[in-house]
């Protein structure tokens, strides 16, 4: 999930299919529903529903429309805004970080009535006229900040990504759909080091392991399963179906299909 461009308020139906979180945002949904998931819990978000989606994580989600609509209000809070409404407003920062991608929030009117006083300023493609785009966000970031105080320790630490374990971490998100340079870099690393540290621990190239480690999953849900190659194909981090079906037959020597025709015959 990635904002491809940083467009500071905008409406729409759209998921952006990147799973990198480069800046905070605000997230409200407006008609249909979501399921996300950061590699670590699934989040559900309903109709009139909203949650801070954090920086520097991994995440993806799935929409599910109501009566064939979906629509969403995302806000973001890139850094170069943080910068200066921190100098402008001085808010109290705890020590406290947040260690998630979906943080829900507080339910509250300031909000609910934010998101209603939005709809004036969308221009046509859904975007938020760019004249009114600061001080509508230093509105919401007020509002958050004054229900959800916690959130500031995250919102305005700038820092880099800390190098953290690389077994645990590799393990947990080798399905999601990122670069070998992204997970350098979310898990504290140069791109050398983290190739270094890499090949130490699990012997064998990062890009060679997370195919093997994809394909083998893959293996495993369709024989053991059941489920479809149709179904998990981009849940395990491949961009199409085709790709996924080759990479298949190359590492086990027969098509998802073919297993499915093994699995019906034993």
């Amino acid at each position: 999930m990635r904002i491809t461009e940083i467009t500071s308020c905008y409406i729409g139906p759209q998921i952006s299919p990147e799973q990198f979180i480069p800046e905070h945002f605000f997230l409200y949904l407006a008609k249909g529903a979501m399921t996300g998931f950061d590699g670590h819990e699934r989040y559900d978000l309903l109709v009139g529903e909203y949650c801070m989606v954090c920086k520097n994580h991994l995440a993806r989600y799935n929409k599910q429309p109501a009566e064939g609509q979906f629509e969403k209000v995302v806000v973001v809070f890139d850094e170069p805004f943080l910068h200066e409404f921190q100098q402008k407003y001085q808010p109290t920062i705890s020590d406290e970080k947040i260690h998630r991608a979906f943080v829900p929030l507080k339910k509250d009117d300031l909000v609910q009535n934010f998101v209603r006083s939005l709809m004036p300023y969308f221009l046509s493609g859904g975007k938020i006229d760019e004249i009114f785009s600061k001080v509508k966000r230093e509105e919401l970031l007020l509002i958050l900040l004054r229900i959800n105080p916690e959130v500031a320790g995250t919102l305005f630490n700038f820092g880099l990504p800390e190098k953290i374990d690389l077994e645990a971490y590799m393990n947990r998100n080798y399905k999601f759909n990122v670069s070998i340079e992204r997970f350098a870099y979310l898990t504290g690393r140069s791109l050398s080091s983290f190739k270094r540290d890499f090949r130490q621990t699990f012997g064998q190239a990062p890009g060679h392991w997370l195919m093997k480690r994809r394909l083998h999953e893959a293996h495993f849900l369709i024989e053991k399963k059941g489920q479809k190659s149709s179904d998990i194909y981009l849940e395990l981090g491949f961009e199409d179906l085709s790709h996924f079906s080759f990479a298949f037959k190359k590492e086990f020597g027969y098509s998802p299909a073919k297993l499915i025709t093994k699995k019906d015959l034993s």
